[in-house]
C-alpha cells in the first residue's frame, strides 16, 4: 500500500518517452486499458469522440494497451499505435503496452484498482476497456466495466468539467 497520488506516477508513452502523470494535473482523466483485437475495440471510436468534443474543456483520455486478456493486443507499440490511428482516428495519448493485473501490473493500474474497486470489492481488471474516471484533483472517482460505452460516461465527465 502506498499513499501515492495519481500524479506521483511516471508512464511510458507509445513511442517510449517517459511521461509524468503530474503533467495532467488539473485535467479530468479517463484512463482505459485498450486492445486492438477485442469485441470492445470499436469503443476506441467513442473514446476518440469524447476526446475531440471535451478535450478543450479539460478532458484527457489516456489509453494503455494490454495483452493480458485472451492475447487481444499481441502487436508491438508501433503496430498498436498505427492500428489505433488508422482504424479509429485516435489522437488521444496512447501509452506503452502494460500489464494491469498480476505481479507485473503497472503501478498506476495498481493504484487505480485500489482506489476504485470492481464488482464485489474485487481489485482485478476483468477485461479490456475497463475505464477509470479521475477528477481534476487527481482523485479516482469511478471504475466502469468494459460494457459501459464511452458515450454513457459523458454525463459523469461533464459534471467534473
Amino acid at each position: 500500500m502506498s499513499d501515492h497520488g495519481i500524479y506521483d506516477f511516471t508512464v511510458s508513452d507509445i513511442k517510449g518517452n517517459e511521461k509524468k502523470m503530474a503533467d495532467y494535473q488539473g485535467k479530468v482523466l479517463l484512463i482505459v486499458n485498450t486492445a486492438s483485437k477485442c469485441g470492445f475495440t470499436p469503443q476506441l471510436e467513442g473514446l476518440q469522440e469524447l476526446h475531440a468534443e471535451l478535450g478543450d474543456r479539460g478532458l484527457e483520455v489516456l489509453g494503455f494497451p494490454c495483452n493480458q486478456f485472451m492475447n487481444q493486443d499481441p502487436e508491438n507499440d508501433d503496430a498498436i499505435s498505427e492500428f489505433c490511428s488508422l482504424n479509429y482516428g485516435v489522437d488521444f495519448p496512447m501509452f506503452s503496452k502494460i500489464e494491469v493485473n498480476g505481479p507485473d501490473a503497472h503501478p498506476l493500474f495498481r493504484f487505480l484498482k485500489k482506489e476504485a474497486r470492481g464488482l464485489m470489492g474485487s481489485e482485478k481488471v476483468k477485461w479490456n476497456f475497463t475505464k477509470f474516471l479521475v477528477g481534476r484533483d487527481g482523485k479516482v472517482i469511478r471504475r466502469y466495466p468494459p460494457t459501459t460505452k464511452p458515450q454513457d460516461i459523458r454525463k459523469d465527465i461533464e459534471t467534473l468539467l
